[in-house]
């Protein structure tokens, strides 16, 4: 295993981070599965895992802290706050409220002292970035968090927390979780350019587009039955998307490799990222996504791809990306009534 460097922290992480999205209900509910599937990634030399509190409301942290018991100083621990983590609206987001609360709960739930990356799942507009800076920044010098980073974030909120840490003295995000696959290249135009400028690790989530690059899910065919298609219909059914995979097939059989192996090489072969996380909920496919760990692409496959999916543009939608307010609620993009009449 060919180790990278987190960012600027110093700290070494492997290619593949193992994530905890799928352990505990709904996803492998059977806890002593996600036991073996952390063994079997520690053994093949993975040692990042990623994990976050509103991953089956805290089960998947509890999972992780079983399978570390005795292991813990071999891995980089990463887990989340942001999500709901009950009908109180003041358990969720980015306050300091919630984070010092939150902390606590994941500490407890991961049997272990600290954290190694702390990070900020989702961006809060109604919240002040220094708040969570803040409050991340004490818990640093507390000893229970080791680094900070945010997922999912603008590159223009990337920015502003980088400033926002430089003017007031405090702890900055050192890495950044955005989505980005094959059909997911829009933070090619600037999330990464900007995680280069400041040095930030880019963990990329959703290698696989939401299992889209499996070769799972084919034009023409039934959708199959899955978490996935439950929770993300629109993205599983994207025409754009499924013709595009039709496209990429070929290219993977003529490079002699699966189109999940292809499309795994791809995002780890951009300069600004660091890891690529990989949730599998069973063994099997965990041991699909080793197998293909030492795949690499050459130029004129590479060449090929963009022209399939062109460089820094998205191929049909992400169900589970950040969207802005102004693009939810068309309130907050249209200006009263009564200003609109007077004008």
């Amino acid at each position: 295993m060919q180790y990278r460097s987190l960012g600027r922290t110093g700290i070494k992480v492997s290619p593949y981070c193992l994530g905890a999205m799928m352990f505990g209900s709904p996803g492998s509910p059977d806890h002593e599965d996600g036991v073996r599937m952390v063994h079997r990634a520690l053994d093949a030399g993975i040692n990042f895992i990623d994990t976050a509190d509103g991953y089956s409301r805290g089960e998947s942290e509890v999972v992780v802290g079983k399978a570390l018991k005795g292991r813990r100083d071999d891995v980089v621990l990463a887990t989340k706050v942001h999500l709901p983590m009950g009908d109180d609206p003041n358990m969720q987001g980015n306050s300091r409220r919630w984070i010092t609360r939150a902390v606590e709960a994941s500490l407890k739930r991961l049997q272990t002292d600290h954290i190694d990356l702390y990070q900020i799942h989702r961006p809060s507009p109604e919240t002040d970035i220094e708040e969570p800076l803040s409050v991340l920044t004490d818990l640093m010098r507390a000893g229970k968090v080791r680094a900070i980073g945010s997922s999912t974030f603008p590159a223009s909120d990337i920015v502003e927390a980088q400033w926002v840490a430089e003017r007031r003295g405090l702890a900055r995000f050192r890495t950044e979780q955005p989505p980005y696959s094959i059909l997911n290249r829009g933070i090619e135009r600037e999330v990464l350019p900007v995680c280069q400028r400041y040095g930030m690790g880019a963990l990329v989530w959703s290698p696989l587009a939401k299992g889209m690059l499996t070769g799972k899910y084919r034009k023409g065919e039934e959708t199959p039955d899955s978490l996935r298609a439950r929770y993300f219909p629109n993205q599983m059914r994207d025409p754009g998307q499924l013709d595009a995979v039709e496209r990429l097939i070929p290219l993977a059989e003529q490079a002699g490799v699966s189109l999940a192996h292809m499309a795994m090489a791809f995002v780890m072969t951009h300069p600004a990222v660091t890891a690529a996380i990989i949730g599998p909920r069973t063994m099997e496919q965990l041991d699909d996504y080793l197998a293909g760990a030492a795949v690499a692409l050459d130029d004129d496959l590479l060449d090929e791809i963009d022209c399939i999916a062109p460089p820094g543009g998205d191929i049909g939608p992400n169900d589970a990306n950040y969207v802005p307010p102004p693009l939810k609620d068309p309130k907050a993009r249209r200006r009263e009534a009564a200003s609109r009449t007077a004008a």
